[in-house]
């Protein structure tokens, strides 16, 4: 089967605007820079489009050392890379069922943010020393189901403020598919960022044969598709307005709802120790689950 990476994505503040990349360096805990910041609200409680979708609007950009912040109305910010503004106290932040290790950002950058969103929140930063392990009982699953492929996955796969996984690889047939059946109902194509992947995969990959693929190579990586990734309501906001309506969510209802929740995209790890560099173009080998 031939097929390359169509494209790469970041998303440094988790549910913020992502950035699309030509080239990224990559190792177990995922792309770099990706989901290193999260919001946390007055409560303690993370902060996604979920609840808060005019956090679409929240650019991102990587420039001259620093992770700049945009938005409609404000004044860009920047907040250093190398950690230099962050609070030396590390506090524990909760994203969903875990605890993380985390330092705030300056407090000037929780008045950004909070003046724009128009709440009350700080900007916390994942501590050099968090170890937020992927969701166990899928790995060791896959692994189980895998004995051919599991040496290479052995050990820990840590990551960010993702929800469980380092990566979230996605279709572009699916999307395609997706796409032709919202125009049967009169309806618009929706973009690729509604997902918010890390890494688009284009070429002899049928629609949804992600469903039945156990690994694949992407450039110098493998990477082992551990999970479907199940659907909230962020796929139905639109990323550059920051309006919320009811597709393409009512639609991957109808026929992309499992077990366990309506799914879009995989969820995987990465079997490279040391860190790789993928490129826009690498090609991608695909190996079947069957």
């Amino acid at each position: 089967m031939s097929a390359r990476i169509l494209s790469l994505h970041i998303y440094p503040i988790k549910s913020c605007a992502g950035i699309d990349l030509a080239e990224s360096d990559l190792d177990r805990a995922g792309l770099a820079h990706d989901r290193r910041w999260m919001l946390v609200d007055e409560n303690g409680q993370f902060m996604t489009q979920r609840q808060w979708p005019a956090m679409a609007r929240i650019r991102t950009e990587l420039a001259e050392g620093v992770l700049r912040l945009s938005a409609p109305g404000m004044t860009p910010l920047d907040v250093p890379l190398d950690g230099s503004e962050l609070a030396d106290a590390v506090e524990n932040v909760v994203v969903w069922r875990d605890t993380v290790p985390a330092r705030a950002e300056h407090p000037r950058c929780a008045q950004w943010l909070g003046q724009f969103l128009g709440r009350p929140c700080r900007l916390f930063k994942l501590d050099a020393q968090a170890r937020r392990a992927a969701n166990a009982e899928w790995v060791n699953r896959w692994r189980d189901g895998h004995p051919d492929l599991a040496d290479a996955f052995e050990g820990e796969h840590v990551f960010g403020f993702a929800d469980s996984f380092p990566l979230l690889v996605a279709n572009q047939a699916s999307l395609d598919d997706l796409n032709a059946r919202l125009a049967a109902q009169g309806k618009a194509a929706v973009p690729m960022n509604r997902f918010r992947p890390n890494i688009v995969v284009q070429g002899e990959w049928a629609a949804f044969e992600e469903d039945y693929t156990a690994m694949i190579t992407a450039g110098p990586a493998r990477l082992a598709l551990v999970k479907p990734c199940t659907r909230c309501s962020v796929p139905d906001v639109d990323q550059a307005t920051a309006v919320q309506g009811d597709e393409p969510g009512r639609t991957l209802a109808n026929y992309r709802t499992l077990d366990i929740g309506v799914v879009f995209g995989q969820n995987a790890i990465v079997s490279q120790r040391d860190g790789v560099r993928l490129r826009v173009g690498d090609p991608v080998g695909i190996e079947l689950d069957f």
